[in-house]
C-alpha cells in the first residue's frame, strides 16, 4: 500500500524529486502517446482484445502525465502520485477521478489478472481517450 496521501506527502517521501524542466524530453513522450493513439485508432475492440487495446491507451496516458510533469520539473515515480499531482496541484478533480480509476483497474489487470469484462473495458477505453484529449489541454509545449 502507498504512503502517500497527497501531492505533499509524494514530495516528502521522495516519490516526486524536483528536476530541472526538460520540454525536448516532454515532447518526446507526447509524441510517443500519440503515435500510440493514432496507431489505435483503427485497432478493432473485441471481447478477446479491449483489455490490452486498454493498456495501450493507459499507456498514453500516462506518458501524457509524465510530461506535463517534466515540464514542471517533476519526476514521480509511481501513479498514484501522478493522480495526486493532478488533483492537488492542478486542482483537476474531475480528471484525477477519471485518472484514478483508470489506474485502479489497470493495476487490477496487471498485477491481478483481473480482466475486465468487455463492457467495462470498453466504457475505461472511453475515458482514457477522453483523458487523453483533457491531458492535452494541459500540455504546455
Amino acid at each position: 500500500m502507498n504512503k502517500e496521501g497527497n501531492w505533499k506527502d509524494c514530495i516528502e517521501s521522495s516519490s516526486s524529486l524536483k528536476v530541472s524542466p526538460d520540454k525536448s524530453k516532454a515532447k518526446s513522450l507526447i509524441d510517443t502517446a500519440k503515435g500510440r493513439v493514432d496507431y489505435l485508432k483503427n485497432a478493432e475492440i473485441k471481447e478477446n482484445s479491449a483489455n490490452y487495446v486498454f493498456e495501450s491507451y493507459y499507456s498514453s496516458v500516462l506518458e501524457m502525465l509524465h510530461a506535463i510533469l517534466i515540464l514542471k520539473g517533476y519526476k514521480v515515480s509511481n501513479h498514484v502520485c501522478l493522480g495526486f499531482y493532478i488533483r492537488d496541484v492542478l486542482k483537476k478533480a474531475d480528471i484525477f477521478r477519471v485518472f484514478d480509476d483508470c489506474r485502479f483497474k489497470r493495476n487490477s489487470l496487471i498485477y491481478y489478472g483481473r480482466k475486465m469484462d468487455f463492457a467495462t473495458a470498453k466504457k475505461t477505453i472511453i475515458n482514457c481517450k477522453k483523458l487523453i484529449k483533457d491531458l492535452e489541454k494541459l500540455v504546455n509545449l
